[in-house]
């Protein structure tokens, strides 16, 4: 006997995930384009919005089947507490982060995050928005910490802010149009 596939009755879990990366992302770079300070708030919404939020969202795309959603969500999802671990480096004995190191760990998720960019050209535009502008900020943020240079730190911030807000019109895009069963915001 053959068993046919079920359909998900899971609902999209993209617009969570978006918003969890979305809102933490413009909030973290308002600190990296010194128009706020690194404070409480930011490390709050990484380990709530940024990470919880975002490994919910990349659970739910594993059972959706999206290997790309769930790749996404849950890698920055970790990222944003493996980020929090390193500011608040909670292990006794072990040295704090340099500009080195954090430029190899910038650039290792700018890496990651250029292939997942790969990955959207088979997506919609809003998509490949956000991924290039994420791609970018790595890049910028790594060279920030391998030179020093405040000035590319703080354009760095101008390009999260950016990033940020293109994954929160796309979150809000598909709440929209998926409500309204048509398209009230395009991506």
């Amino acid at each position: 006997m053959t068993t046919l596939p079920s359909q998900s009755s899971i609902a999209n879990p993209a617009p969570l995930g978006l918003l969890g990366f979305g809102m933490t992302t413009v909030l973290l770079n308002l600190h990296n384009a010194e128009i706020i300070p690194l404070s409480i708030v930011i490390i709050a919404m990484g380990f709530a919005l940024g990470g919880a939020a975002q490994m919910i969202a990349g659970v739910m795309e594993f059972k959706k089947n999206n290997v790309f959603g769930a790749t996404a969500f849950t890698a920055y999802g970790f990222f944003w507490w493996s980020l929090i671990i390193i500011w608040i480096n909670p292990f006794e004995g072990i040295q704090s982060a340099d500009p080195i190191s954090m430029g190899f760990y910038l650039g290792l998720w700018g890496i990651f995050s250029f292939f997942m960019f790969i990955g959207t050209l088979k997506h919609n535009r809003a998509s490949q928005v956000i991924f290039s502008s994420l791609v970018l900020l790595f890049f910028l943020l790594a060279a920030a910490n391998f030179t020093g240079s405040a000035s590319i730190h703080i354009f760095a911030g101008y390009v999260g802010i950016f990033c940020g807000s293109s994954a929160i019109y796309s979150a809000v895009a598909q709440i929209l149009n998926q409500e309204f069963g048509k398209t009230i915001l395009p991506l």
